[in-house]
């Protein structure tokens, strides 16, 4: 019984510190540019904005597009059943400069750090080859990622994903937000693990959820923490991009090193034109 006050009154001061910091770094959040504040807007009420490689213009764009379809005829030449759980093949790729060099552009961490509200930290990138499956697993299940109270992930598709090739998935946030009985519905179901389908749409009807299309360039800038999301199930191959954000230092920054560290294999960049 102790041991359980002592949790919630330490849950309830670091929360009361992050609200204090919150309030003290918001004298000095970037300025950014007038172009981008649709984004932090967008992120702020839905915690999702849906935009192109070319919309947003960045610096580094044609390098981060050579170098990921150099990397891409590398993945996915092993054997695979299409009726078996078949799990993505990952590089983490955030030692190339390609990537690390579009994932750290300074207009991109102004952007994000406008919406954490705090300092940024920029974890790392994976690309990603997610292959044919029939049944939900890992993260096609529906979950919420947990490694900071805002987490921004962006997922670049690398090739048109329509819903044969598994498009990401979430549910408004407005549904599933704290003052949503949804949320208590939902929070003892995916606080361990993710749920599927039939799960959740006894929950959240399915005509609710919002299924992201769209051609090789779509870039998704959401926040994951917010978002009830998932990768679903897919009849044709699907390549992406994936950054991480967190504020610095995040929440659970243990959970963060597999975007740099020996988590997944990298490529050998010796053999490539990047």
């Amino acid at each position: 019984m102790l041991n359980i006050i002592k949790d919630k009154v330490e849950a309830i001061n670091s929360e009361v510190a992050y609200r204090v910091k919150l309030l003290q770094h918001a004298q000095n959040l970037p300025a950014i540019e007038p172009r981008d504040r649709h984004i932090v807007d967008a992120l702020k009420k839905d915690a999702i904005c849906i935009t192109t490689l070319e919309e947003l213009g960045l610096e580094f764009t044609p390098q981060l597009l050579k170098a990921s379809h150099a990397i891409l005829p590398t993945m996915g030449t092993g054997e695979y059943q299409d009726s078996d759980k078949n799990p993505p093949e990952i590089y983490t790729v955030t030692h190339i400069p390609a990537f690390n060099n579009w994932g750290s552009e300074q207009r991109l961490l102004n952007i994000l750090e406008n919406y954490i509200g705090l300092p940024v930290a920029y974890h790392g990138v994976q690309i990603r080859k997610d292959f044919i499956n029939v049944n939900q697993f890992s993260t096609m299940l529906w979950h919420r990622d947990s490694e900071d109270r805002r987490i921004v992930k962006i997922i670049i598709y690398l090739n048109d994903v329509e819903k044969e090739q598994g498009p990401f998935e979430y549910v408004p946030a407005s549904l599933t937000s704290i003052d949503n009985l949804n949320f208590y519905r939902l929070y003892p179901k995916i606080h361990n693990s993710g749920i599927d389908d039939e799960q959740l749409n006894k929950i959240v009807p399915k005509s609710a959820w919002k299924s992201c299309t769209g051609p090789a360039g779509t870039v998704i800038i959401a926040d994951t923490q917010r978002l009830l999301h998932h990768g679903t199930v897919r009849t044709q191959e699907r390549s992406t991009l994936f950054f991480a954000y967190t504020s610095n230092p995040a929440k659970r920054p243990g959970l963060c090193t597999q975007y740099w560290d020996e988590t997944f294999p990298k490529p050998n960049i010796d053999k490539l034109p990047v």
